[in-house]
């Protein structure tokens, strides 16, 4: 169990021992990164289930550890928060300081199995025709290189993908199934075009 204080974001999502690039501008999160640093450098990134200035959560969300820091003149922040351990919300704490925070079980660091060969070719040719269909430019050679985990969770953390299915990436209790899941929503949003084409995030 832990205490830790949540940054909230949309859209983002986190893997052990994957990086993510954030800027902090809002009083409050400057606050929590100030808090962090002071403390074990630690940050939850979980996201949003719901709306308003303090919406609801999702339970499941990632520890984040200041890696990098930048701290800039007028109070803002460029972080590099590297991904330790998944963790699970037990209950919000109630709290004074700007930021929320929550006690959270956190789950253990597991080695992911491999990929099977048949799998880890369809997710490849699947995001290759995705990142077409986007105009996205990508080092396929760089691509081709990463192990399974990284290539897995590296896309499941970038993909432009709605909130829901961000999580449900989160979630997926595997490497396999998460890779499966990836490729299922790159060809429901792959479908989309022109006047129906889906909002991504």
């Amino acid at each position: 169990m832990a205490r830790l204080s949540i940054f909230p974001l949309a859209g983002a999502i986190l893997f052990p021992g994957m990086p993510m690039p954030l800027h902090i501008f809002e009083p409050r999160y400057r606050a929590l990164v100030s808090d962090a640093m002071a403390r074990d450098r630690r940050i939850g990134m979980v996201q949003p289930s719901g709306d308003g200035d303090t919406p609801s959560l999702y339970q499941m969300g990632c520890v984040g550890r200041i890696a990098e820091v930048e701290a800039m003149e007028d109070g803002r922040y460029n972080l590099v928060l590297e991904g330790v351990s998944l963790f699970r919300i037990v209950r919000e704490l109630e709290v004074t300081t700007p930021f929320r925070q929550v006690e959270a079980e956190l789950l253990p660091v597991v080695d992911e199995d491999l990929l099977s060969l048949g799998r880890r070719a369809s997710l490849e040719q699947e995001s290759r025709r995705f990142a077409e269909l986007q105009g996205y430019a990508v080092d396929w050679d760089a691509v081709g290189r990463l192990d399974d985990e990284s290539l897995v969770n590296g896309i499941a953390q970038i993909a432009p993908f709605d909130v829901a299915a961000k999580q449900a990436l989160l979630e997926a209790p595997d490497l396999e199934q998460r890779a499966e899941l990836i490729i299922q929503l790159m060809q429901f949003f792959g479908r989309h075009d022109g006047e129906d084409r889906v909002t991504l995030q």
